[in-house]
């Protein structure tokens, strides 16, 4: 019932008040994101945490003037692999390897299968699928935020080509997908902050087939 209770008090903060969030909460966030499940356990994207305040002036710019950009505490960009290579592949399959201290013949059968597949994908439908990959661990950290007593509000609204260019995510084979302002609600400069959490109810939203 906790994790409900703070999931009930959680909204999209429409205005933050510049507060830092302490450094343990955001480490526990991040961790939270690094700990989300994905597709064959790839994790084909990063997560940039941006605290220097020039640079979320210049994102705010881009991301149609929202104060929550430069008001935050942290804010975390989440980008995706342009695209699935061989080597990003046979990475995280080396590091299971390693870290579990053996090999799988039906682990190594499965590597075969990812590198006969992905790499040959064009690289819009990779970064498609690895931008879902990363909406995963977004989810993700706005519920340990919430479970932290921390704001996070979901910003979509920004240039997505304009950010790479700001923090040189193509240089590094990424694409932003989505960005994650951390801080505390300003409660009165906030119109939402009062206002009751809509959501429609269970009956119209879930099905049981039985």
């Amino acid at each position: 019932m906790e994790l409900l209770d703070k999931l009930n008090w959680r909204y999209a903060a429409k205005a933050m008040n510049g507060e830092k969030v302490a450094e343990e909460k955001i480490e526990r966030i991040l961790e939270a994101a690094r700990l989300a499940p994905t597709s064959s356990g790839l994790q084909p994207f990063e997560i940039i945490v941006v605290k220097k305040q020039q640079v979320k002036e210049e994102i705010r710019a881009v991301a149609w003037n929202q104060s929550v950009i430069t008001d935050c505490s942290h804010l975390l960009v989440f980008a995706a692999w342009d695209t699935y290579t061989a080597d990003r592949i046979n990475y995280m399959f080396d590091l299971t390897n390693d870290i579990r201290g053996f090999k799988n013949e039906g682990w190594e059968n499965y590597r075969q299968m990812l590198l006969g597949s992905y790499p040959q994908k064009s690289e819009e439908e990779n970064f498609n699928h690895a931008a879902k990959q990363a909406y995963i661990a977004f989810s993700q950290s706005i519920s340990a935020a919430a479970f932290e007593g921390v704001d996070a509000t979901p910003v979509e609204g920004f240039e997505p080509d304009a950010v790479d260019k700001i923090l040189g995510l193509r240089d590094k084979g990424l694409r932003s997908t989505v960005l994650l302002p951390i801080g505390y609600r300003n409660e009165s400069e906030d119109w939402l902050v009062n206002l009751e959490k809509v959501r429609k109810p269970m009956e119209e939203l879930v099905t049981v087939i039985q």
